[in-house]
C-alpha cells in the first residue's frame, strides 16, 4: 500500500524492519558499563584506523580499551601483536571480535557514520532546483511487511498514459530525496525522454545517517529487509503508472550505489539496467566493520545479478576506494561469463580528463561500461551544487547512465503492459 503526502515537504520517517532491533540507531558518543557501550573516542579511532587500513591496530583499540580509559596509542603495536588480524579482507576486524563487542561495534561506528567530514544538509534551493524541470513531484509512502519508507515521484510533462520508462535513483548517506533529485539533475532528463523517476528515501529510524543497509546480511536479499521496500516502491509505481517492463533501471550514489548492486543482484527479473556511482560490490560486507574494511579494499564480493552495468568512480575518491569499481565490473562480467569478451578503451576531457571502458559479450551486447574520471573524488560527476556531494564538473553521469540505460531497452517492446490506475 502507498500513501501521498498533502505537504509536498513533510518528511516523516518511516519504521524500521519488522522482526529485529536495528544496530545503526545509537548514537556513536554514548558510554557505560560492558563491551556493548564503548566511548566516542575510542570509536572515532577504531574508525580512523579502519579506514587507514589498519585493522589490527583497530581491533586492539576495540580489545583493550575501556569508555573511560582506552590503551594508549603506544601500547597499540604491543597489543595488536597478541592479536593478530589479517590487514585485508571485508570480516578482517569484526570476525576477531567477541560477539557482544561486535554488536557494540556496529552500533556506535554506524552512529558515527553521520559525522564524517563533508556531512551536510542540502541547499535551500534544492526543492526549488527538483520542481525546477516543471513536471509533478509527488511525495509518496510505501508501507509493507518489512517497513516503511516515504519516496519521491517525478512525473515528466509528456506522460500522458502511455508505457515510459522508469528509473529509481537511491541517494547516498546523509542525503534525501530532494537533494538527490537536485544534485543529479535525473529529473531534467526525465523532462527531455519522458520517463519516470523514483527516489526512494532512507529513514533515519533505520540508520542514523540515512544510509541504505546495504552491508546487513538482512538487507541484501530477495524479498527481505529493505531490498523489499524498494522493490515495493518500484513496483507501487509500476501498479499506479504505465510503465514499459522491459524499461525499469536503478541507480544509486556511494551507499545507494552500493545497494543498486545489491537490488540486481536480488531482482534481475525486474531491473534491465544499473547505474553505480562510487559505490561497492554486491556481498561484499556483512555488517558494519566489514563495511569499512570493503571500503578501502574492496572486500570479497559475491555474485552479481546478470544485469548490464554502468559504473563512475573518481580515481581520487579518499572515501570508497577505486577499487570498488574494478570488483563492480569484474563481477558483473563473471554474471555474463563475459570475462574473455572484447573491451574497448577511450579516453577524453570534459570538465575531467576521464578513461571510459566499454565491455561487450561475444555477440557485441554491451554489459559492462566503466568510466574512471581521472581527479575526481566521492561526488556525483556533472551534478548541479544546488545539491550536497556533487562536481558540476563533466563528465554528466546522469546523462550518461540514461544513455546507457535506453540502449539496453528493446526498441519494440513485446510486454503487455496494463493500463494506469486512474
Amino acid at each position: 500500500m502507498h500513501t501521498e503526502h498533502t505537504n509536498a515537504d513533510s518528511n516523516e520517517p518511516g519504521s524500521s524492519e519488522a522482526g529485529g532491533s536495528d544496530s545503526a540507531t545509537p548514537d556513536a558518543g554514548s558510554t557505560g558499563a560492558g563491551p556493548t557501550n564503548i566511548g566516542g573516542n575510542v570509536m572515532a579511532e577504531a574508525l580512523r584506523l579502519t579506514r587507514a587500513g589498519r585493522l589490527a591496530e583497530a581491533t586492539a583499540l576495540l580489545r583493550s580499551g575501556s569508555p573511560a580509559d582506552p590503551a594508549p596509542p603506544a601500547a597499540l603495536g604491543a597489543i595488536a601483536s597478541r592479536h593478530p588480524v589479517p590487514a585485508t579482507g571485508a570480516a578482517g576486524l569484526s570476525a576477531h571480535l567477541p560477539s557482544t563487542l561486535r554488536a557494540g561495534l556496529g552500533r556506535s561506528l554506524a552512529g558515527l557514520q553521520s559525522r564524517l567530514p563533508g556531512t551536510r544538509q542540502h541547499s535551500p534551493d534544492a526543492a526549488d532546483a527538483a520542481r525546477s524541470p516543471g513536471g509533478q513531484v509527488r511525495r509518496l509512502t510505501h508501507t509493507e511487511a518489512a517497513g516503511s519508507r516515504d519516496y519521491e515521484l517525478y512525473i515528466p510533462t509528456g506522460y500522458a498514459g502511455q508505457p515510459v520508462p522508469l528509473v529509481v535513483m537511491l541517494h547516498g548517506g546523509t542525503q534525501d530525496a530532494t537533494d538527490f533529485a537536485a544534485g543529479t539533475g535525473m529529473n531534467r532528463l526525465a523532462e527531455q525522454h519522458t520517463f519516470l523517476v523514483a527516489y526512494p528515501e532512507q529513514s533515519s529510524g533505520a540508520n542514523a545517517g540515512r544510509y541504505w543497509n546495504w552491508f546487513r546480511p538482512e538487507d541484501q536479499q530477495r524479498d527481505r529487509g529493505e531490498p523489499t521496500i524498494i522493490a515495493g516502491i518500484t513496483r507501487q509505481v509500476m501498479r499506479d503508472h504505465a510503465v514499459d517492463p522491459a524499461g525499469v533501471y536503478v541507480a544509486g550514489l556511494s551507499a545507494g550505489g552500493a545497494m543498486a548492486a545489491v537490488m540486481v543482484a536480488a531482482y534481475p527479473d525486474l531491473y534491465a539496467a544499473a547505474g553505480i556511482h562510487s559505490g561497492l560490490a554486491y556481498g561484499c560486507a556483512q555488517d558494519v566493520p566489514s563495511a569499512f574494511a570493503a571500503m578501502k579494499t574492496g572486500g570479497s564480493p559475491g555474485r552479481a545479478g546478470a544485469v548490464p552495468m554502468i559504473v563512475f568512480h573518481g580515481d581520487n575518491d579518499g572515501t570508497v576506494s577505486p577499487v570498488n569499481a574494478d570488483l563492480l565490473v569484474g563481477s558483473c562480467l563473471s554474471a555474463h561469463r563475459a570475462g574473455a569478451a572484447r573491451a574497448v578503451t577511450e579516453h577524453g576531457e570534459s570538465g575531467r580528463r576521464f578513461s571510459r571502458v566499454v565491455h561487450r559479450d561475444a555477440g557485441g551486447a554491451v554489459v559492462a561500461e566503466q568510466w574512471t574520471v581521472h581527479g575526481g573524488g566521492h561526488a556525483w560527476f556533472g551534478g548541479s551544487p544546488a545539491g550536497s556531494y556533487t562536481d558540476p564538473q563533466a563528465p554528466d553521469a546522469s546523462a550518461e547512465m540514461v544513455r546507457f540505460f535506453l540502449a539496453c531497452r528493446p526498441a519494440e517492446s513485446d510486454a503487455t503492459v496494463e493500463p494506469a490506475e486512474q
